[in-house]
């Protein structure tokens, strides 16, 4: 389970630290991603649970008429993004959680997020909420991970952990699998209609570079699953469980980079507010 207090701690910080990585993480399902918000029109656009802001700031160049705010409840997170929107005019940033937060001024007509809406701890309130101070007809797209058994960066990971042990990856929500069933997320969008899943299989790019391999054991020791296994477990199991995670890394490791195969949804909606 990652809820709001670890967003707003130990998680959150690391994912700001680690921003390059974990853009890095994603970037065969980003562009994906940026297309399907190409196709929808909006000027007054609303990034959920931007992170560090790589999304918010594509979204912003793609679009120099449109006024793009990112909204994350990480100070650290926020911090990066600001950090790294200078100078580009016309997107900001809040500290501020999406499930009752409003804008000043017009009312948003497109929200966007990447992996950003898995987290509230009461999605229908949240996004009926988005949905009640959004523009009439308001659109929406975001992605999120099919299930965990089709996401190998955190099955694989789960399996080396000792047993009778919770495999933090399969978590139903809020976490990062809390989208993974269509028919849980559809009761989830309270206030949103014609919503549509579309699949998308990518792969997690975990370790690059000179030492794809060390690349990749240090990201997951500040990011994931591993990172709480590695910081959590007893020294002889915590030891264990490292071998078989340098074992893992190397299975994985071809051509120059550490990749899993992954497994999104493409998620679009309309606001039921007209």
């Amino acid at each position: 389970m990652t809820g709001a207090e670890e967003w707003q701690g130990r998680v959150g910080q690391n994912w700001a630290a680690e921003w390059e990585r974990t853009d890095r993480s994603f970037a065969a399902l980003t562009p994906h991603l940026l297309a399907a918000i190409a196709a929808e029109p909006g000027k007054r656009v609303i990034d959920v649970g931007c992170g560090a802001g790589e999304l918010s700031l594509a979204v912003a160049t793609a679009r120099p008429d449109a006024q793009v705010t990112g909204v994350d409840i990480s100070e650290e997170l926020v911090a990066a993004a600001r950090a790294r929107a200078q100078g580009l005019g016309n997107v900001s940033f809040a500290v501020a959680d999406a499930s009752h937060w409003q804008a000043d001024g017009a009312a948003p007509d497109l929200y966007v997020s990447r992996h950003g809406v898995m987290f509230f701890s009461d999605p229908p309130k949240a996004f009926a909420h988005m949905s009640a101070v959004a523009a009439p007809g308001a659109r929406m797209v975001f992605s999120c991970f099919r299930p965990a058994s089709e996401n190998l960066w955190a099955m694989d990971i789960a399996r080396l952990l000792p047993p009778g042990r919770p495999a933090p990856a399969a978590d139903f929500p809020p976490g990062p699998f809390a989208f993974a069933d269509p028919d849980h997320a559809r009761r989830c969008l309270k206030g949103w209609r014609d919503v549509t899943f579309q699949p998308l299989d990518f792969a997690y790019v975990a370790g690059s570079g000179t030492n794809p391999v060390a690349d990749a054991l240090s990201f997951f020791s500040r990011i994931g699953p591993a990172a709480a296994a590695i910081r959590t477990l007893p020294d002889q199991a915590r030891a264990a469980f490292e071998r078989g995670l340098l074992e893992l890394v190397q299975s994985r490791c071809v051509g120059g980079r550490v990749c899993f195969p992954a497994a999104a949804w493409l998620v679009t909606a309309t606001a039921d507010n007209a």
